[in-house]
């Protein structure tokens, strides 16, 4: 199964083509040039480095959030367009529970986090099932402060690992203090997520969880600054 997968939903995203489990070929966003003019001619370099046309893929993957708004739509446009044009399904992954999967700990949780920028993080927790791993409640976009306060009192004192891209988000907040004093670590993985996006994709389009283009839907989890403006400021856990 060649399976392309892309990430748009912030500024360190990627594009990767994967054959089955195995990656083939990634290419990072490591320009400032916008998702709307680099993502095409990025695709076409890594099919054109695997000798692969979008006819030949079986399966799109696209990272669903949470990121950026126009980063998110790009991404998950794109991969609706093709899917129509070339009758093949989609697999939409969280960001965050791509990260999560890369944890190297037996912990029965793990607690995965994302930068968000305006000293906020996007977060998730995850407890391990056989298979996988089950998201508790639903993602956020919060203060790192509030996230260590959710997570400990959804973990109910059983092991978590920590995990993320941005580590530092985190581990410089007086809130990760006290664990820092009894030396729990945090996990980093890279902000490349594609390759992992497409792995994952992978295996649920084995399992037969794969979607069309009308019932894939983004996950922005942060609300625009249209809708702030509005409706007010978002409600977070603990607030």
């Amino acid at each position: 199964m060649i399976v392309l997968a892309i990430d748009t939903c912030e500024a360190r995203g990627s594009v990767a083509i994967l054959k089955d489990n195995a990656m083939l070929q990634a290419v990072p966003h490591a320009v400032s040039e916008e998702y709307s003019s680099w993502l095409l001619p990025a695709v076409d370099s890594a099919l054109e480095f695997t000798r692969t046309t979008l006819r030949e893929v079986d399966l799109f993957a696209a990272a669903s959030g949470p990121g950026s708004f126009t980063g998110v739509r790009i991404g998950l446009t794109t991969v609706k367009a093709w899917s129509e044009v070339f009758s093949k399904p989609i697999v939409a992954v969280s960001r965050l529970e791509a990260v999560a999967a890369q944890s190297q700990s037996t912990a029965h949780y793990v607690a995965s986090f994302i930068d968000a920028q305006r000293d906020q993080i996007f977060g998730a927790l995850y407890h391990r099932v056989e298979g996988g791993s089950a998201l508790v409640e639903q993602e956020m976009v919060t203060s790192p402060e509030v996230f260590v306060e959710w997570v400990d009192e959804r973990a109910s004192g059983n092991e978590v690992a920590w995990i993320s891209t941005d580590p530092d988000s985190l581990a410089k907040h007086p809130a990760w203090q006290p664990r820092a004093a009894r030396e729990d670590k945090i996990q980093c993985v890279p902000c490349v997520l594609a390759p992992f996006i497409g792995k994952m994709a992978f295996q649920r389009a084995l399992n037969g969880n794969v979607m069309n283009a009308l019932s894939v839907d983004a996950n922005y989890v942060r609300r625009s600054y249209v809708e702030v403006f509005q409706k007010g400021p978002v409600r977070v856990p603990g607030k």
